[in-house]
């Protein structure tokens, strides 16, 4: 993980004074440390809480007059022996309800070290409502939705001071601490030991060691390699990920027209099922490698010396490997989606054609009901529509809109971290976003109140069952 981590932090260091390719551009330097700053958090910190910010989490850095001041702190957190314990502040009335408070020190790496006087407050006339204020402005005010606010406990002279980082949901840090602290799609706020994770993730990895060293006692590992440690393709691991919600549900097929959200239904097999089926071949596929890299096929004797010089030897492989896991994890995803797509329209018998190439080398994922259809100049062909699939947006929706032409263009997307200035931009170049129903009104993301965003089920409902007669007519 730390080694992964390093490896991002050379990546910003090259990339040094060129402008973001994301959304936005921080506030702060986008080659700022904030790898190594990660690093030695978990490296320091007993426990961390990690908070995925809501919109008014971050609201209150970028416009004025907002109601909220800080960052909301569930009451299960704030209850918890994290934190320093809450006292009744003292009230000029007897009568006035109790306001329970504690100030402490927060120190924020990414803003030049900035030391704050925070206070976690609790408004017992709210009901449970707390917030952590007194924070710097600059950590906050550029963050894409759903970024994460990573908060360190330290121990300092018998007490505790807290150290505190905001991760950009497009970095690569986010998907670190993701993978660090097994953050599924759904993640609102938890406390997690840094230490005890990193047990977990040991003996996950040395259960499998032992089935390893057999094998290349043996003189066997790379059969052993090929039947036990081979990531499946794409469109296999999605479809084990699909039994997997299918048995999960007592269901037979992912038929979006009657699941009661499809789109969340993708978002749980794609980012949540499949996700952990990853990992789990990855930790394989991994640990066999490294061996092979460090002791070879060739069952040797091994002394300790010979160990450290292999490992000294192959250093540059190895950290090659480490960092390759994120980039495998990025280039399956994309695919991963499609292939759920593709899966829950065949189950819903809507038809369609899949990476046909249009105009100049184009080619959109999903054409719907047929390119011979959407392009025959007639009334009915206005009803066709293409839908391409990301996983994740950033900038590529303008490589969706140069497909477009005249058509109609759905994009469907599980991406949580898309600005609400970036969803007016597709609609002005007449983009429909697809997104899963849980994130059309959640207070994590910008979809809401924007005419070209719909959930799935819409999508399904509103948008392709009322023309599947059409299709089947043909032109």
């Amino acid at each position: 993980m730390y080694r992964r981590l390093a490896s991002v932090r050379s990546r910003q260091t090259r990339d040094q004074g060129k402008k973001l390719t994301g959304q936005h551009e921080r506030a702060r330097d986008p080659s700022s440390a904030d790898a190594d700053l990660l690093a030695r958090l978990l490296e320091r910190a007993d426990r961390v809480l990690v908070k995925k910010l809501s919109n008014n989490d971050r609201d209150w850095s970028r416009y004025p007059n907002k109601h909220q001041a800080g960052v909301y702190i569930p009451h299960e957190q704030r209850d918890s022996d994290f934190f320093p314990a809450l006292a009744n502040k003292k009230r000029a009335s007897a009568d006035a309800m109790e306001i329970r408070e504690v100030y402490f020190t927060t120190v924020w790496p990414q803003v030049d070290n900035e030391e704050k006087r925070s206070r976690l407050v609790h408004y017992t006339s709210k009901g449970q409502e707390t917030h952590m204020t007194g924070l710097p402005k600059g950590a906050f005010a550029e963050l894409l939705p759903a970024s994460l606010l990573v908060i360190g406990r330290l121990s300092s002279d018998k007490t505790y001071r807290y150290e505190c980082l905001t991760i950009d949901s497009g970095s690569d840090e986010a998907l670190l601490v993701g993978e660090l602290f097994n953050l599924a799609a759904d993640f609102f706020v938890d406390i997690f030991e840094p230490a005890e994770r990193k047990a977990e993730e040991r003996d996950r990895i040395l259960g499998f060691a032992e089935q390893i060293i057999k094998a290349w006692k043996k003189g066997a590992i790379a059969p052993f390699a090929r039947d036990n440690a081979a990531m499946p393709s794409t469109v296999e691991l999605a479809a084990e990920a699909r039994r997997v919600f299918l048995n999960k549900y007592g269901l037979k097929k992912t038929d979006p027209f009657e699941l009661n959200n499809p789109g969340d239904a993708l978002r749980e097999i794609s980012r949540i099922i499949e996700w952990e089926l990853f990992r789990n071949y990855q930790r394989r596929e991994r640990a066999v490698d490294l061996v092979r890299l460090v002791l070879g096929d060739v069952p040797e004797t091994v002394t300790a010396s010979n160990v450290i010089r292999r490992l000294v030897d192959e250093l540059p492989e190895i950290d090659a490997l480490m960092l390759s896991a994120s980039q495998q994890r990025k280039s399956r995803a994309g695919y991963s989606y499609e292939h759920h797509i593709e899966s829950m329209l065949a189950d819903g018998d809507i038809p369609f054609e899949k990476q046909v190439v249009i105009e100049a080398r184009k080619r959109p994922d999903f054409i719907l009901p047929s390119r011979a259809f959407i392009d025959a100049g007639t009334k009915r062909a206005k009803t066709g529509l293409i839908l391409s699939a990301k996983t994740t947006l950033r900038e590529r929706w303008k490589q969706v809109e140069r497909e477009k032409g005249k058509r109609r263009l759905f994009l469907t997307t599980v991406d949580e971290n898309i600005a609400g200035s970036s969803i007016e931009d597709m609609a002005s170049f007449g983009v429909y976003l697809v997104i899963p129903e849980s994130l059309r009104q959640s207070k994590e993301t910008e979809y809401k109140g924007h005419t070209n965003v719909v959930s799935f089920k819409e999508f399904c409902n509103e948008i392709v069952r009322p023309n599947l007669g059409v299709w089947a007519a043909g032109v």
